[in-house]
């Protein structure tokens, strides 16, 4: 595999000190910044500029022919876009402060101590990024049109909220920067993190784990790998996951049950592109992009300090937040659709045309699986099925149940809900008579006059639903 070089922009470094252009790239090199380029005459500059896209210049103000301070603004008034590094000797603080003023990114004094420099250069490649990603999603929220459409060939969606979402991920396919995904159980938050992946272009693999039950060692071991003898049975090195994604997206699913140990170890490898594999002294680069995702609330476990407050801001760059099936209904139809044809493919059977009340009784639940519940009652009842038409009892059973379920939980409340299932007024109270119409008439609202459904909802007989709604018409 060709070397994957970081960041995606190159930086034009300029000196006429050949000896200080190597050391700048060998101390870049060595923290993971591999994407270089060496000038040492300054009447060059504007011609690389020109011909190339860059991500950031480092560019020292004693140059032979062209000042510095000439080419900054040149750069600045051809290229604003850019952050410029000044590098200046101590003599020359002044001159740097009239170039911060002139739209500098940042000044090093020479000589550059490692950190420093490594620093400003991943700052200011942030900052790039930044502004890359807010032009992009400018242009991508506002164009109806997707520019990658079988990157989300996998989503099956016509959800607005949805849409809106892979726009977004467009505009920020090219980042660096970790990707966070949340979204309840079953919403298909792996397949937004495999989405993502092909937008970016990466060269490497996919590489989905669990990080959900693992302690500090084996999330150590499974992600950064160990040496020979770290631990007993260590009999021989191995690497970890995050080597395996060289290049490419690594993909921690249920990231808010991560230790606190462990926690320090993922911040580092977020800020700093580092990571120690057990048993070894000296650092190891990643270049991987990092996408996490959870169904927990980080904010509240953040307060509780179950998860790291900086690891949490760490994280929050760009955040993908999959709204739950019971909030985009409008995707039944089309979800149903195609789980009867995979399901049918895979147990051999021929597809069964849906029954028309199957999507009203469908949305009258909350799903508390998600697009997973879903799929597996459509598996559950194609399995079952005979006929030429889709039976309703596997449905109306599983509801049955889980309705069931849900009250002996929790009496007189949905779960997952906080609201009350009956809101009075709060002046007269209706009769008993008043709320049974009401109820009736809600549960007809509900389900679109479809009386088999109602008196589901209501547990009551289709008859006794009938009789009652001709009562209500005397």
């Amino acid at each position: 595999m060709d070397e994957i070089k970081f960041p995606s922009l190159p930086i034009l470094m300029v000196d006429d000190e050949d000896h200080l252009l190597y050391s700048f790239d060998l101390t870049l090199g060595d923290a993971g910044i591999n994407n270089t380029i060496s000038c040492n005459d300054s009447r060059e500059v504007m011609k690389i500029v020109s011909e190339q896209e860059l991500g950031i210049i480092l560019l020292d103000l004693s140059l032979p022919f062209i000042h510095g301070t000439v080419l900054l603004e040149k750069i600045k008034g051809e290229f604003p876009d850019i952050p410029v590094i000044i590098i200046t000797g101590n003599s020359e603080i002044e001159t740097a402060v009239d170039c911060m003023k002139q739209g500098a990114f940042d000044y090093l004094l020479k000589p550059i101590e490692r950190g420093r420099l490594v620093g400003s250069v991943k700052r200011a490649i942030e900052l790039r990024e930044l502004r890359e990603e807010n032009k992009s999603l400018k242009q991508r929220i506002f164009d109806p049109k997707l520019m990658q459409p079988e990157a989300f060939k996998k989503i099956i969606s016509g959800n607005e909220k949805i849409h809106f979402l892979f726009h977004y991920m467009e505009g920020i396919a090219r980042t660096s920067e970790p990707v966070l995904i949340t979204g309840d159980t079953g919403v298909g938050k792996e397949l937004f993190a495999a989405a993502f992946h092909l937008l970016s272009a990466r060269k490497g693999r996919f590489v989905p784990v669990n990080v959900a039950g693992l302690d500090d060692q084996m999330f150590t071991d499974t992600l950064f790998g160990h040496k020979k003898g770290a631990f007993t049975d260590a009999v021989k090195e191995r690497g970890g996951l995050i080597e395996t994604a060289v290049g490419g997206t690594l993909f921690l699913d249920e990231i808010g049950d991560l230790s606190i140990p462990s926690q320090v170890k993922l911040l580092r490898l977020l800020q700093e592109r580092e990571y120690y594999p057990l048993g070894q002294d000296e650092p190891n680069y990643s270049d991987a992009l990092i996408i996490v995702a959870t169904n927990q609330d980080l904010f509240h476990l953040k307060e509780t300090g179950e998860f790291r407050k900086d690891l949490y801001f760490r994280l929050n760059v760009h955040n993908i937040a999959i709204p739950p099936l019971r909030d985009r209904l409008d995707d039944l139809p089309i979800l149903v659709d195609h789980f009867l044809t995979e399901a049918a493919g895979k147990l051999g059977k021929k597809k069964p045309t849906p029954p028309p009340e199957l999507i009203t009784l469908l949305a009258t639940y909350h799903f508390p699986g998600n697009i997973r519940e879903l799929r597996s009652m459509i598996f559950d009842a194609v399995s079952t099925h005979k006929a030429r038409v889709l039976s309703l009892d596997s449905f109306r059973n599983y509801l049955s149940k889980r309705r069931s379920m849900i009250e002996h939980a929790n009496p007189g409340q949905e779960k997952d809900s906080s609201e009350p299932l009956i809101v009075f007024p709060s002046t007269q109270l209706p009769s008993p008579q008043q709320s049974q119409i009401m109820l009736i008439q809600e549960a007809m609202k509900r389900t679109k006059n479809n009386q088999s459904v109602a008196a589901q909802l209501l547990g009551i007989s289709r008859q006794a639903l009938n009789r009652r709604l001709k009562q209500l018409k005397r």
